[in-house]
């Protein structure tokens, strides 16, 4: 599950922050999180529940922007969302393409106290 090892590294960030910006609480943690990040959401919620407990971190909610996989096609420049892994352009039918979203896992904001 390395869902718990992603929380903890979010737990990291957000317990550093806090410190110094002598936050007694954290409120909120802003996540993106891309369709091709291979997170499960579930699972990341739980670990982050069972990491908190006795922190300042303690009953901070994850809030959870999801990003499409959405690639350009560098032969005929079609934007289209990627379904099914399928990277093949449903315009021209290419297979070379760049990845404009999908990919992302990060820290998009902290709210703290």
């Amino acid at each position: 599950m390395h869902e718990m090892s992603i929380a903890e590294g979010i737990l990291d960030i957000a317990l550093d922050y806090a410190q110094k910006n002598d936050a007694k609480r954290v409120a909120e943690v802003g996540l993106i999180i891309g369709e091709m990040s291979g997170v499960v959401t579930e699972s990341l919620e739980l670990s982050w529940r069972m990491l908190v407990k006795g922190t300042v971190a303690e009953g901070a909610q994850l809030k959870i922007k999801h990003t499409p996989l959405v690639g350009r096609c560098t032969k005929c420049g079609k934007t289209f969302h990627i379904e099914h892994y399928n990277f093949w352009c449903p315009e021209c039918k290419d297979g070379v393409l760049q990845l404009e979203s999908g990919r992302e896992l990060k820290v998009e904001y902290l709210e703290v106290d």
